[in-house]
Parts: C-alpha cells; sequence; structure tokens
C-alpha cells in the first residue's frame, strides 16, 4: 500500500516537472480526478458539502459563505502560548463539521495528525476533553509521525483515501520542507476528493502557501457562565473565545471578529466589545499593565520606558 502511494506520488511529481519545461498547466488536478474515478470513488454531489458556515453573518460573508471543504484551510497561531488557540480552533470546525455531516447521514471519522515537536510544546489531544468540546471521541483518530516526511506522506494518503470527514495537520513553525510546493500538492489532493485539510501552524509566521483562508488565532477573555435564569455565575469561566483576524482571503484588508465556542450546541456565537476590530499584536484591553499597581498609587500603572543598564559604581 506504502509503496503504491510512494510510486504513484513519483509519477505525479514527474509530470507536473516535465509539464513546468513544457509550460504547461500541471496535470496533477486531471490525473487525481481520472484515478478517483477509476478506483469507484464515484461523488454524489448532492451529498458533498461545498462550504461550512460559521453561523456567524458577518464573518460567514467575509468567506463568501464559508469555509471551503475541498481546499486548505490554515490557522495560525503566532507564539506558543497561543497554540491551544489555534488548536482549539481547529477541533470547534471540526466538531461543527461533524454536526453538519450528521444532518446529511454521513458519518465519517476525523484525522488529526500531530507534530511531533509541537507535542513538546503544546501537548496532544485529550481524549476525555473531546466530548466536552464537542467532538465525538469514537470519530477521532490521532497519529503522531516522528518525521515530518513521513507527516506529509500520511496526510496526502488519508486525504487521497476520501476516508476522513476532514484532516487536521499540526506543523510547528515554518519547517524548510513544508513550503509553497508541498502545500500546492495537499491542495491538490484536497480539490480532488473534495475533502477539506485544516492546516494547525504554531508559532509560525506567514508565508506562501495554497491555502484558501488563513485566520490567525488569539484566544481571548471569557466572560462567565450562564446560568439559566440568564444571571451569570460569579467566578465561573465560561465557553472559550477566539479572536480570528483573516489574513488570507480576497478581501483587501484583514478583519478581525470574536466568536465564542458552544460546545454543547456546537456552535459560534458572535461578541461584541469595543476591542472587536483590534489587530493582531496591539495590546488588548484586559489586564494590559506590566506590574500591577501600587496600593497608594495611580490607579493603572504608567507603561515602562526604555530600560537602561548602568555599571555599579562599587
Amino acid at each position: 500500500m506504502a509503496q503504491t502511494a510512494l510510486a504513484r506520488e513519483r509519477l505525479f511529481a514527474l509530470r507536473e516537472t516535465i509539464a513546468r519545461l513544457e509550460g504547461k498547466p500541471a496535470p496533477a488536478l486531471a490525473a487525481a480526478e481520472r484515478e478517483a474515478l477509476a478506483e469507484g470513488r464515484e461523488r454524489r454531489q448532492e451529498r458533498i458539502l461545498s462550504r461550512l458556515p460559521f453561523g456567524v453573518e458577518p464573518f460567514d460573508d467575509a468567506l463568501e459563505g464559508g469555509l471551503q471543504l475541498d481546499a486548505i484551510t490554515e490557522f495560525r497561531a503566532a507564539s506558543s502560548g497561543d497554540a491551544g488557540a489555534a488548536s482549539g480552533l481547529a477541533m470547534a470546525i471540526a466538531a461543527r463539521l461533524q454536526k453538519q455531516e450528521e444532518d446529511t447521514g454521513r458519518l465519517l471519522p476525523l484525522l488529526w495528525i500531530g507534530d511531533a515537536v509541537g507535542t513538546l510544546e503544546a501537548g496532544r489531544p485529550y481524549a476525555p476533553g473531546l466530548k466536552d468540546f464537542g467532538l465525538k471521541p469514537e470519530r477521532f483518530f490521532h497519529a503522531a509521525p516522528r518525521k515530518l516526511e513521513d507527516a506529509l506522506w500520511l496526510a496526502e494518503a488519508a486525504i487521497e483515501s476520501a476516508a476522513f470527514s476532514a484532516v487536521v495537520f499540526e506543523v510547528r513553525g515554518n519547517p524548510l520542507h513544508f513550503g509553497l510546493t508541498e502545500s500546492r500538492r495537499l491542495s491538490l489532493r484536497a480539490r480532488a476528493v473534495r475533502r477539506p485539510l485544516f492546516l494547525v501552524r504554531q508559532a509560525g509566521e506567514e508565508e506562501a502557501s495554497s491555502a484558501a483562508f488563513r485566520l490567525h488565532v488569539e484566544p481571548a477573555p471569557s466572560d462567565l457562565r450562564p446560568l439559566p435564569d440568564g444571571s451569570k455565575l460569579s467566578g465561573s469561566i465560561g465557553n472559550p473565545i477566539f479572536r480570528l483576524t483573516l489574513e488570507k482571503s480576497r478581501n483587501p484588508a484583514p478583519l478581525s471578529f470574536l466568536l465564542e465556542w458552544n460546545p454543547h450546541e456546537r456552535e459560534f456565537l458572535p461578541v461584541d466589545e469595543p476591542s472587536f476590530a483590534r489587530p493582531p499584536g496591539e495590546q488588548s484591553a484586559h489586564s494590559g499593565a506590566q506590574f500591577s499597581a501600587f496600593a497608594n498609587g495611580p490607579h493603572r500603572p504608567q507603561a515602562m520606558g526604555a530600560v537602561l543598564a548602568f555599571e555599579r559604581a562599587s
């Protein structure tokens, strides 16, 4: 099985090289589609989902109806501290996709391909917590290849098999062997079999890729947990809230949104506050002081200026 897939990949790469030398369009997509049809994987267009809406109208409008389910969507966390937010968003979207597929009678599993280095920094999916987050644990598969090359091969094979509702590919930073060429190959596979690939990039910079959308993900302060009577439970922590900035899309400028994830209903809710459109990297509205205020000083300490080191006189 592995040797067959490897030989097929080498054949696709050779065809692309010849096409580039001849100045012709790459035939990998057409070859993949012909092979899918030859193997009997007939795609019923009326049962295949093309978009996954968030259910928040302004955000869905910015996404032209929702996330494409035959392409790559990248969730980028700029720092290691935000890796949990990027992973959480990917899980929330996967849970929403499971819910949407259940309505059409499809019960395909989800494959999460973890990054070996990223696992050391951010950990791996916690099975008992998947259900609380809205996912179906019995339809969640986790793989942890030791090398990036193995992870890339597994991602391509998983997409090409069309056996999963979605493939989540986790990568740490901007590795040398995962660039535009590898991203394009994954995009061609996803488009050929009409399956989504969710790329979770931990502590990575923006770079050229074949992703249809790229979202910069940051955590935002959660509200208090709501009670049935409409009040809030004092001292509690409510649903997770994500600050999403649409970095790559057809929009001329980045757009920022705050979305709350309700794991029980498996739906996103809009969150309105004065810092709704705060650009990424700008200080948030919560707890922005570098030092706590003194008891007999001003309510909010002033921001520190430049700090200089002086040699001791003695």
